[in-house]
Formats: C-alpha cells, sequence, structure tokens
C-alpha cells in the first residue's frame, strides 16, 4: 500500500468535512416532505427583492415549468426582465397592472382600482393548473397600503393548490404573511449607490 503524502492540515481539513457531510447528510434524512408547493416571501428595505423573484423564474424555466407574474405597484415599463422572460415564449404569462409608483399617482382610488383588477388576475393563474410557480411582484406594498384585504389575500394564498409555489415581493411584509410563509428572506440595506447621486440605470434597475 502506498504511503499517504496527506499533510496535517489536510487531514484535519478532511476530518472536518467528513463530519458536516455526516451531520447534512443525516439532516437531509430526516426530512419527510418530498415535494411542496412553497409560499415564499422576500421583503426589507434592500434592493434584490424583485431580482430574486426573477432568478427563481429563470430557475424553474429551465426546467420547462410554466410560470406567471402579477405586478402590482410597477407601471408598463419595458424592463430587462420582461423582454428576456419573453423569449420563452408560452412558458410564462406575464401581467404588468400597476399604475406605477403610488407617490407619481397620488390617487388612492386609482390604486385600489389596480390592485384589485391585479388580484383578480393573480387569483385567475393561480387557478390554472399548468403554472407551477407564480410571481405576485410588489403584492406587500399594496397591502402596506390597504388596497387590498389582507384577510382575503391570506385565504387565497392558504386555499392554493398544493403544487403551487407563489413568492409575494416587497418590503414591509404584513406578520401576518409572514406567519403563512414556508420561507421568508429579508434583504438588508448596507449600502446603495442611489444616495450616492447614481440613478436607476438600465441593466441594473430595470
Amino acid at each position: 500500500m502506498a504511503t499517504s503524502n496527506i499533510t496535517p492540515i489536510e487531514q484535519r481539513h478532511r476530518d472536518k468535512m467528513a463530519k458536516r457531510k455526516a451531520v447534512q447528510d443525516a439532516e437531509v434524512a430526516s426530512k419527510s416532505v418530498h415535494e411542496k408547493g412553497l409560499l415564499i416571501v422576500h421583503t426589507g428595505p434592500g434592493k434584490g427583492k424583485s431580482t430574486a423573484a426573477f432568478g427563481l423564474m429563470l430557475r424553474a424555466l429551465g426546467h420547462g415549468w410554466k410560470v406567471g407574474v402579477v405586478q402590482f405597484i410597477k407601471g408598463e415599463w419595458e424592463t430587462g426582465e420582461k423582454r428576456a422572460l419573453a423569449r420563452f415564449g408560452d412558458l410564462v404569462s406575464w401581467h404588468t397592472m400597476g399604475e406605477g409608483f403610488t407617490w407619481e399617482t397620488q390617487d388612492r382610488a386609482r390604486d385600489t382600482a389596480a390592485a384589485e383588477r391585479a388580484f383578480a388576475k393573480a387569483l385567475d393563474l393561480m387557478a390554472d393548473d399548468g403554472i407551477r410557480l407564480l410571481v405576485l411582484d410588489e403584492l406587500n406594498i399594496a397591502l402596506r397600503y390597504d388596497y387590498l384585504p389582507l384577510d382575503g389575500v391570506l385565504t387565497a394564498l392558504r386555499g392554493r393548490r398544493a403544487d403551487l409555489h407563489v413568492v409575494v415581493t416587497g418590503r414591509n411584509a404584513k406578520p401576518e404573511l409572514i406567519e403563512l410563509a414556508d420561507l421568508v428572506t429579508e434583504m438588508s440595506l448596507i449600502k446603495h449607490h442611489f444616495a450616492a447621486g447614481v440613478r436607476a440605470q438600465e441593466g441594473i434597475e430595470f
């Protein structure tokens, strides 16, 4: 048998990783649910909530899933993600139904009506058995300003079919939504170029 040339440092690393693998394997083996439609919430003051949701959509599309998007606040911007995802054809059902930023419209009745239309579309997509992942972009903002009844939204999300994944984005997620969710990620703001005078840029913000 050949003499091992492993250094003490390398051996300690191997032993440490072997123990870590054993713990990880045991953790995975303890999970009994193999598939479940998840309710995922991206919230917090930091940049990247919608971006992360669209990244998840790209992953789903890579597996041939049909996906849907309903945008609650954002208006009809010609965004890079919308253009890119349009290339997937019928696999993507995209609906931008907002009126733009709330401080732009300054019209509560108009914003409420837009949110109601967007949620009606979300319910239609939730009822589509072909869609496996649905992004409700900026729904948290609509809930924050009470454009939609929280109880009704929670009831719909709770009653969705078992295999449907839903991602909700936007700042200030309601505590009740966080409680209902399976996965919640809070984006923290450490530093933002906007504070240094850099405007929103094509390819980065839209």
